[in-house]
């Protein structure tokens, strides 16, 4: 989908403020070259202060794109691109993150055993203002998808922590490698469940290019 637009990419300096092997991956497969800056935003937020999953997981996006910005912006070569995003499980009305240890690993995932969760990605993009009244524009989306564990015994599900695979992961489980074994089945986003949207974010980008370009084109006069 990026492909009409990747020369015009490859010449921007892109940075993904995220340290997640697996979203620099994603971005890697579809061509894209960009500056991994890990951002420092501390993820504490209340999550009993947001109304659900998708605008707790964009709010830490916003927060990690936005920090990153706040260093990067002060640089002579500013980014014309910053991306965020933040990924949570979500089981209920509950939003689960990464597991604090192995016994807590063991607890998230006996929760989701032969249930039906959600796993929610927030994205935020940031980009150079066009009207020079704000440092940079934003753009937010999230992407949503259905994953169902299927019916494990607590010596799978242990043997499974044991591997270590949980520890960095919203929900205890990685679906790209040892964890797919645990997945009955998903609907939805593939990508989505291994940490970034890639359909929906391609499908932005364009959009967002299109409408710059067409917000920043001289008019021309109508008059004859």
């Amino acid at each position: 989908m990026l492909q009409p637009l990747l020369p015009t990419l490859l010449e921007q300096r892109i940075v993904l403020a995220s340290g997640s092997p697996r979203r620099q991956e994603i971005l890697k497969r579809i061509g894209l070259k960009f500056e991994v800056v890990p951002s420092k935003f501390e993820e504490n937020l209340k999550k009993s202060s947001f109304a659900g999953p998708h605008e707790y997981a964009t709010a830490t996006a916003r927060g990690k794109a936005l920090e990153v910005a706040d260093r990067l912006y002060s640089q002579v070569k500013k980014p014309d691109l910053i991306i965020g995003a933040d990924t949570v499980v979500s089981l209920g009305s509950d939003i689960i993150e990464k597991p604090a240890d192995k016994d807590d690993a063991f607890r998230i995932l006996k929760r989701l055993n032969a249930k039906t969760h959600e796993v929610v990605t927030g994205v935020v993009l940031l980009l150079p203002s066009l009207t020079g009244t704000e440092k940079y524009d934003t753009v937010e989306f999230h992407e949503s998808t259905e994953v169902c564990f299927g019916d494990l015994t607590d010596e799978m599900l242990k043997a499974y922590v044991a591997t270590g695979e949980p520890m960095d992961k919203a929900g205890g489980y990685g679906i790209q490698a040892i964890g797919s074994s645990l997945v009955q089945g998903i609907h939805g986003d593939y990508f989505n469940v291994e940490g970034f949207p890639v359909y929906h974010f391609c499908k932005k980008l364009v959009q967002v290019h299109r409408e710059r370009h067409q917000r920043s084109a001289p008019r021309t006069d109508q008059h004859s």
